[in-house]
């Protein structure tokens, strides 16, 4: 049986644009958060990333779904250790526990959309990430003991939203 309508839920209407979305830097990327968890009722949050040449998170895994849609660039994936280089107008699903990372290799930046189902990651980027002002905020310039307590931090908040560092 469906459940009633909730009718305290609106539409959500993502545009990167909106001056409410909170765009988080993040090791070099920028992340807009397009849809949130507290929007979706935990269910999935959708982020926009902006990937840098070269750029990407070191190897982890975690215990929810993790989908990706190339928009712009190369994303070269490494899925229990073995690699493979999508492209603009592909979408890859990493299930729930798999290794993996990846790392933009198209010698530009990258631009892809990330859905993660349920929720949570884009509360863990806020809280390890710096929040700036939009796409072209230059990142907070960060002294080497700033960067090791924002990994320190990243790796101390990881098991509290369901991931691994490996």
């Amino acid at each position: 049986m469906i459940p009633d309508d909730d009718p305290d839920r609106t539409l959500t209407v993502a545009d990167p644009a909106d001056p409410a979305t909170t765009f988080v830097s993040l090791v070099g990327n920028t992340y807009a958060m397009l849809v949130t968890g507290e929007q979706t009722n935990g269910r999935y949050c959708l982020i926009e990333m902006r990937v840098p040449d070269g750029g990407g998170p070191p190897p982890h895994r975690h215990d929810f779904e993790e989908m990706f849609t190339i928009l712009e660039g190369e994303i070269e994936f490494t899925f229990r250790g073995e690699k493979h280089v999508v492209a603009a107008g592909s979408t890859v699903n990493i299930p729930a526990n798999a290794p993996h990372n990846f790392r933009n290799v198209s010698g530009a930046p990258a631009r892809m959309l990330c859905m993660c189902t349920p929720a949570g990651q884009d509360e863990y980027f806020l809280r390890i990430g710096d929040v700036v002002d939009g796409w072209d905020a230059q990142p907070p310039q960060k002294s080497a003991e700033e960067q090791a307590d924002q990994r320190r931090r990243a790796a101390e908040l990881a098991a509290t939203y369901r991931s691994e560092f490996l």
